[in-house]
């Protein structure tokens, strides 16, 4: 067991999450966590080329964790192949209402709502501008809560950010901003991604644009994003964002919150969601792999499925910064042991008549079966209590009606023993 599970995570569940997080990104700013000694050790393998930059792993850390650009050298440090800041709107907002953020420790996912807190475009781009420049650095842009002006605001935001960034994100999937997946229907995304391509033109000439996409999205949702990212011909896509989606098996006091839901539980809808936008896009458009990940195996999957690069987040709650070199070994031995020469040699192999690549029998099947697979264990939980719930039904029905219990009551530690 590492240092962060033995030491930290036992001190910091009983911490309020966002207070937390608060004292992750000044321990970074600090330089009070430790760093794993192989952390930036080279590996060849592991080494790719995606729109146009070049990553010395395909491993990043997701928007979310660094809204303000406060740390990120600090966070390429720990191994990263490059980090993704904000999201960032043009104006300072404080967001939702807290409390926001909430951990399901038992599912080890987390919930959020945090409705694109920031310092705001002006505050990140100074920060930025001061920034020594190392490393792979995305900068995620979202609007303003009550700005009537969509596409005004994502274009401020490439304006102020574009000219600090190896690529820019349009994130206009975000569950916690209203109306903004209302963004990803085809007549309003066209209109919006062509506005910000245009200022790219204009502000950050040459700088990659990509598009982050929820999880939540219908067959036809899906073919008109392709559709338009196929014609507009973006750089590349995100795939995916948190879920409003409550999965059967979800076992932890604070499921039931409302906001976006990451983790483990996102695994299976997001990378579904992965392999639909390879399979539209006919494996022309860069992706990256979001949602769920905490393992090479998981990472792995997602590469598979057509990601060329992939980025984690709510695992680093449980795990720590340790388990990205975690990752990144253990990456490196399923691309070995599977044959591929690097990771652009698996993008995609599980859907060889696409990519032109072919992964192990094994492999191949397990990533394509994935949805399936994961899926059974909360059916199997669901048919299996179902004989025991109707026994009890007839026995409660032969008893004479007592007291009905008290009520679940909130006082409950959220961090409780069971949790």
């Amino acid at each position: 067991m590492g240092w962060y599970k033995s030491l930290v995570l036992p001190v910091v569940r009983w911490i309020d999450a966002e207070t937390a997080h608060g004292l992750a990104i000044c321990a970074l700013k600090n330089n009070l966590v430790p760093r794993d000694d192989d952390a930036l050790d080279a590996t060849p393998i592991l080494e790719t080329e995606v729109f146009g930059r070049k990553f010395a792993n395909p491993v990043g850390l997701a928007a979310g964790f660094d809204k303000n650009a406060e740390v990120p050298n600090q966070a390429l440090s720990h191994g990263f192949g490059f980090i993704e800041i904000g999201s960032v709107t043009p104006e300072p907002q404080p967001g939702n209402p807290k409390p926001r953020l909430f951990r399901l420790y038992s599912d080890r996912a987390v919930i959020n709502r945090m409705g694109f807190n920031n310092e705001g475009a002006a505050v990140v781009a100074e920060r930025l501008r001061k920034r020594a420049r190392k490393g792979i650095l995305g900068a995620n842009l979202g609007k303003n809560k009550y700005s009537e002006d969509a596409a005004a605001d994502y274009v401020k935001g490439v304006a102020a950010l574009g000219p600090y960034a190896d690529y820019l994100v349009v994130n206009v999937s975000s569950p916690n901003t209203p109306g903004l997946r209302a963004l990803q229907g085809r007549g309003p995304l066209e209109k919006l991604l062509t506005s910000v391509l245009s200022a790219r033109d204009i502000h950050a000439k040459g700088v990659p644009v990509l598009l982050k996409v929820a999880p939540d999205l219908t067959e036809e949702d899906k073919a008109d994003i392709a559709a338009v990212v196929l014609k507009l011909r973006l750089d590349g896509m995100i795939v995916s964002n948190t879920t409003i989606d409550r999965p059967v098996g979800l076992n932890s006091y604070d499921q039931d919150e409302k906001g976006g839901l990451s983790g483990p539980p996102l695994m299976e809808p997001s990378t579904k969601v992965l392999a639909d936008f390879y399979r539209l896009t006919e494996g022309k458009i860069p992706l990256i792999g979001v949602g769920g990940i905490a393992s090479g195996k998981d990472a792995y999957e997602k590469i598979l499925n057509g990601a060329s690069l992939v980025q984690l987040y709510s695992a680093l709650v449980y795990h720590g910064l340790e388990l990205v070199t975690e990752i990144k070994e253990d990456l490196a031995r399923r691309l070995r042991k599977d044959g591929f020469a690097s990771v652009a040699d698996a993008v995609g192999a599980a859907y060889p008549e696409i990519s032109g690549r072919k992964a192990p029998v094994d492999e191949a099947r397990a990533a394509k079966a994935a949805v399936k697979a994961k899926a059974e264990p909360a059916k199997a939980e669901v048919a299996k209590a179902a004989p025991a719930a109707k026994t009890a039904a007839k026995t409660a029905a032969k008893k004479p009606a007592s007291k009905p219990a008290a009520a679940k009551s909130k006082a409950v530690p959220k961090a409780g023993p069971t949790e």
